[in-house]
């Protein structure tokens, strides 16, 4: 058998093994993909499913009513409950991907038959910050396209799982990777979410006048447009019109949002606030607390 033969021999028993772990999501104009990740539960992409509350799930003929247990749009995770529990085995967790390497894309039919989509790795990074402020745990970035296989299992070479399939910025397949899945299944199981910090102000970058950044040494800021009644800010005595310079050494106004530091681990904390109010330096100290209904 040559080289190639052995590669579609290997390609074709890696999606016979991972099948019962993909499912249909069925959906008004077609079927989305999605994992069995547990017998009762089942992961898809967040930004596919829309406003629904309930699916159905069809696997291999078989239709199951699923209801959404929860969503995180920062990690584009949704999480479905089964009414009745499906037979399926989750492939083990792969190891770090390098580039180069090659994946398998699982996506399901409307019958809830497994389709195979072959890619190969593109980009591997570190950590990384979707811009709805959820902690990723590895960029992952393939060479391939996505259509209704989005949200269903990625696989590699080995037949590891690598995690679920989604289409990022610019169209870009990316992968949330199994360790980031995760992290989020069990809070959205049980509160619906998964809560993140919350200072409880409106911002907008603004540009500091010459005798303001050589008082405070640097250039930006974020004015303060409103801030929630109750909320961290308004306990700390944060009011509308205050200059936010930096917290603990990170610096407000510049492209990377406040939510990027607002992780589910930030909960609880207390954190220092530099800030300009009438052009005064100041700082506050607060304690970041959950996003409510985050």
């Amino acid at each position: 058998m040559d080289i190639l033969a052995q590669l579609s021999q290997a390609l074709t028993e890696r999606v016979a093994a991972a099948s019962p772990s993909v499912v249909a999501l069925r959906m008004e104009d077609r079927p989305r993909a999605g994992i069995l990740w547990r017998p009762d539960v089942v992961v898809a992409s967040e930004q596919t499913v829309g406003q629904r509350d309930s699916v159905c799930v069809v696997c291999d003929g078989v239709e199951i009513r699923a209801k959404l247990a929860g969503r995180d749009p920062g990690t584009n995770v949704a999480v479905f409950r089964l009414e009745a529990a499906l037979a399926g085995v989750l492939p083990p967790a792969a190891e770090a991907p390098r580039v180069g390497s090659l994946a398998v894309i699982l996506g399901a039919d409307d019958r809830g038959a497994a389709t195979g989509r072959l890619a190969m790795v593109h980009a591997v990074g570190p950590e990384w910050h979707a811009m709805a402020g959820g902690r990723i745990d590895t960029l992952i970035r393939l060479d391939a396209r996505l259509g209704a296989d989005e949200g269903g299992p990625v696989l590699d070479a080995a037949g590891g799982l690598l995690g679920m399939s989604t289409s990022g910025p610019h169209r870009r397949v990316l992968v949330i990777p199994t360790a980031t899945i995760v992290r989020v299944v069990d809070p959205i199981l049980e509160h619906g979410r998964v809560a993140r910090g919350w200072l409880g102000v409106g911002l907008e970058p603004v540009t500091l006048s010459e005798k303001s950044a050589a008082a405070v040494g640097q250039r930006r800021g974020a004015m303060v447009l409103n801030v929630a009644s109750g909320a961290p800010a308004d306990h700390a005595g944060i009011i509308a019109g205050d200059i936010l310079l930096d917290m603990d050494g990170r610096k407000f106004g510049h492209r990377r949002p406040l939510s990027l530091f607002m992780g589910p681990e930030r909960i609880g904390q207390t954190v220092t606030l530099r800030l300009l109010r009438a052009g005064e330096p100041r700082t506050i100290a607060l304690t970041i607390a959950a996003r409510p209904g985050s």
